[in-house]
């Protein structure tokens, strides 16, 4: 049996059949193609499936696709321009070296997106709280944080949107 559910993804509108079944994660990666999103442990524990729902960092992994009708939603594809400038947070991490393989990237900046959205002004202690649900095994975490207070003052300026 499928349900029908539609909500707004990085801005777009999206109408979509689904298997009660299906997480977000699911339907992300395999429905919508948007492999940005990342499945690393399925069980809610790593952080490299976080989105934005409704201005929440939300662990896809655990989120059910049929409870995203209505919702907005944001992915690590939706914070680049359409031109392509990178978002404050992206440019950021290249920048300061947050990324080293990338696996848990894509979920390290929409917690980051999150937490910054609410909180600009966010101090280390508060940006480890609230990456503290997303794991790395490659950086140590120090350019993570680094990348995120470097981006603080452009995410503000910016207001948390694309760069245009």
């Amino acid at each position: 049996m499928t349900t029908n559910i539609s909500f707004l993804l990085n801005g777009d509108t999206i109408s979509h059949d689904i298997k009660e079944h299906w997480t977000l994660l699911y339907l992300l990666r395999e429905e919508l193609g948007l492999i940005g999103t990342k499945e690393g442990c399925g069980n809610g524990e790593c952080g490299a499936c976080t989105v934005i729902i409704d201005k929440l960092a939300v662990n896809s992994c655990l989120y059910l696709a049929i409870e995203a009708d209505g919702k907005i939603i944001e992915t690590i594809e939706g914070l680049a321009s359409t031109e392509g400038n990178l978002h404050p947070l992206q440019q950021s991490f290249v920048d300061n070296g947050g990324i080293q393989c990338g696996f848990c990237t894509p979920g390290m900046i929409m917690s980051s997106k999150a937490l910054l959205d609410e909180k600009p002004d966010a101090d280390r202690e508060e940006i480890k709280h609230a990456l503290a649900g997303n794991i790395c095994r490659c950086t140590g975490y120090i350019q993570i944080f680094e990348s995120v207070e470097a981006a603080q003052e452009k995410v503000a300026a910016n207001k948390g949107g694309k760069d245009e």
